[in-house]
């Protein structure tokens, strides 16, 4: 606490120790203004400016401290000065005070709070931000809530000082008028609960569920004016019309039928979308095969004194599209008409909030009228407008599936988890590859030791891999492609060119936005579809889901999104519910395997978040020792002396299995020590999960304690 904080806290405390030390609190009791009333009144009458300004500076010191006596004042200053000129200074002198108040425990305790618990607060802030005003004003207007509570914990929250000031002037008004009109009765009061009767507490509740109305009444006056340039027809066809048949539109789709709604979904392309056809399916299926064949060459760590395999890439390749016709059948047209969902192949287009012109593969057209629509397009491989690029040629995610022929030098552009699979996947088929990595190292998101594990992993495997290096142009020279580079490892930077047969564009993917009608709605897109935490659109009966609407662009974050989109579709306006992000889980499936949930170290600096660290190696786990994949570690991060996780780090064999655990211990409230307290079969991986929490419980045993239990067992000895 800096010098600052020390005095305002210091002065504060002597306020308060004052005024309990003196009694202060009998000057400000109901039964003394009751007696002093007539003294009080000739003083009003001889100064009538003093005491307005005493009564004021009293009343602001009164609130600003959060003393007991501000209702009481209140009546006072009815009785004193009548109902307008007590009104008038009580709603001035209460909203003064009451800022400063909130003033002083912003100043002194927002930034412990929030550093503290600004994990849990994430939501509440976000509202307060939003829809801080109405808050306030609803517990404003009801007086049985106390308004010294208020002040503090408002104080604690990113609401606006100005818009604090203003909406409690005005929530207070109803009522500072009760009180006051009362204290023009003072002699006839014998206490403060008699000024309030259950009707009048009635007629208050009321007045604190008028915000909340009025703010829906403002949204439904927005959605009209939004819906005002469109007709509306007088009934509709479907219940759901979803567009795009990626994990996000199959779920939402499936959500539908299953609760007998009329659901149509349309896809130009393969049901699946990019996870079954171009994605998830067959970068799993490859990665498996080599997997196969790193474990050959590994053949004498495993006693086995020589192993060869031979292998065709047009085969294994062959094997990766198989791989994808076995599971076809779980997104199949088949499948999802037997469930009840009527599916169209071929385009989508938004005409109007409630209709969708459809084009069949087949050419013929139409059009359906749907009371709610679900953007579910998906995303694509994004392509750097780079110099040359077109003229070498090359490859993303979703062509690279297309390779019969393996490349002897493969050029694998980008540094995040796409780039690194395929990187390893083709590594290991035999290919000589270099990554190029424009950020200081690969797969950024993770911690800096995570990225330097997986360095050292690909560079043991033969993979060259530059990182800081910017790609500036490809050319072809002597029938050779070659990329330009910028080495800005160190200054100055200095020109790089590296040969290549094949090239890998992997550097992100951007969501599907355009030919679907978005820009004549006006619905907003810029890197995603913008939506509201309901995952609506400006159109409140239009949503978005999965990779088109972000975040996150993960298949699982995708059907997460799909339930909430469907729900809120279906359901809306009598029941919606917010998206729920505050446990997402990812893995990057190279080796080793790295799998995250919440914060990890870097972010937890960066966002000013207290954290402790407990590490358990994978090097002294039995069943990594037994299988050959002892290397790796589990990285936990808790609440300061607390079990309560708030992100895990998992780099090892399996570690997107692992995970699971944590996922569901953060998404229910989990600690490490329910953890440890629970069996794991041994010997398995899973282990790991209860040593980690062993070691957080060794860290925080109780010294103390232990020392007298070691002198109990002395004594028992004898």
């Amino acid at each position: 606490m800096n010098i600052r904080r020390r005095l305002v806290l210091a002065a504060l405390a002597g306020l308060l120790l004052a005024y309990f030390a003196f009694d202060l609190g009998r000057f400000l009791s109901l039964d003394y203004f009751k007696g002093q009333q007539e003294a009080i009144e000739a003083w009003r009458v001889a100064q009538p400016l003093k005491a307005a300004l005493a009564f004021f500076v009293a009343y602001v010191l009164v609130t600003g401290l959060s003393l007991p006596g501000a209702a009481v004042m209140t009546l006072v200053g009815g009785a004193a000065f009548g109902l307008l000129w007590g009104l008038l200074l009580v709603s001035f002198a209460s909203s003064l005070g009451a800022t400063l108040a909130f003033l002083a425990s912003r100043f002194l305790l927002r930034d412990w709070v929030q550093k503290r618990f600004g994990e849990r607060l994430r939501a509440i802030n976000a509202g307060i931000e939003k829809d801080g005003g109405f808050y306030l004003f609803t517990l404003r207007l009801v007086p049985v809530f106390p308004f010294f509570v208020i002040n503090l914990l408002m104080g604690l929250t990113p609401i606006r000082t100005r818009t604090f000031y203003w909406v409690s002037q005005l929530g207070m008004l109803a009522g500072t008028l009760v009180y006051v009109n009362a204290g023009t009765q003072l002699a006839k009061i014998d206490s403060l609960s008699g000024i309030l009767s259950p009707g009048l507490l009635g007629s208050f509740a009321l007045l604190g569920v008028f915000p909340l109305i009025a703010k829906k009444i403002v949204d439904t006056l927005a959605a009209r004016k939004v819906y005002a340039v469109w007709q509306k027809p007088t009934r509709f066809d479907r219940n759901l019309v979803v567009i795009g048949a990626g994990s996000a539109g199959l779920v939402t789709a499936y959500i539908a039928a299953a609760v007998k709604a009329k659901v149509t979904l349309v896809e130009k392309h393969k049901l699946g979308g990019d996870c079954l056809n171009t994605g998830c399916v067959p970068s799993k299926a490859l990665i498996r095969s080599a997997k196969l064949l790193s474990h050959v060459q590994r053949s004498p760590e495993f006693g086995i004194r020589d192993a060869r395999a031979e292998f065709d890439f047009a085969e294994v390749m062959e094997r990766v599209q198989r791989i994808i016709k076995t599971v076809e059948p779980h997104d199949s047209v088949e499948r999802y008409t037997g469930l009840g969902v009527e599916v169209i192949e071929g385009s989508a287009r938004i005409v109007s909030p409630w209709e969708v012109e459809v084009v069949r593969n087949s050419g013929e057209s139409e059009r359906l009228s749907t009371r709610s629509i679900v953007i579910a397009t998906g995303g694509r491989p994004f392509v750097p407008p780079l110099p040359g690029l077109d003229e070498v040629g090359f490859l993303t995610s979703d062509t690279v599936w297309d390779l019969r022929e393996l490349p002897k030098r493969l050029l694998v552009l980008g540094g995040g988890p796409i780039g690194c699979e395929l990187t390893q996947a083709f590594a290991r088929f035999g290919s000589q590859v270099t990554q190029v990595q424009q950020a200081p190292r690969i797969m950024v998101r993770e911690d800096p030791e995570v990225s330097e594990m997986v360095i050292q992993r690909f560079r043991a495997e033969g993979i060259t891999v530059l990182v800081s290096h910017q790609a500036m142009a490809f050319v072809v020279e002597g029938g050779e492609k070659i990329l330009i580079a910028e080495d800005r490892s160190e200054e100055p930077a200095r020109e790089v060119r590296i040969a290549f047969d094949a090239l890998l564009v992997a550097v992100g993917r951007v969501a599907n936005l355009h030919g679907y009608g978005l820009e004549d709605l006006g619905i907003a897109a810029t890197r995603t579809v913008e939506t509201n935490e309901f995952l609506q659109t400006r159109y409140p009966n239009i949503y978005a889901a999965g990779d088109v609407a972000g975040p996150f662009q993960f298949t699982h974050t995708a059907a997460h999104q799909a339930w909430y989109a469907a729900v809120n579709a279906l359901f809306d306006p009598f029941r919606k519910f917010r998206a729920d992000y505050s446990v997402i889980p990812w893995s990057t499936f190279v080796e080793p395997e790295v799998a995250r949930v919440g914060i990890n170290e870097s972010e937890a600096r960066e966002r000013n978040i207290p954290y402790e660290v407990t590490v358990y190696g994978l090097d002294d786990l039995d069943r990594a020792i037994a299988d050959g994949e002892a290397h790796g570690f589990i990285k936990v991060l808790t609440v300061p002396g607390k079990d309560r996780i708030l992100g895990v780090t998992i780099v090892g064999e399996h570690g997107g299995d692992l995970i699971a655990e944590y996922v569901l211990a953060m998404r229910h409230g989990i600690g490490l020590n329910k953890i440890l307290g629970t069996i794991h079969i041994y010997p398995t991986l899973a282990e790991a999960n209860k040593y980690v929490a062993g070691n957080w419980k060794k860290a925080h045993a109780p010294q103390k304690l232990l020392e007298w239990v070691a002198r109990f067992h002395a004594w028992r000895r004898g």
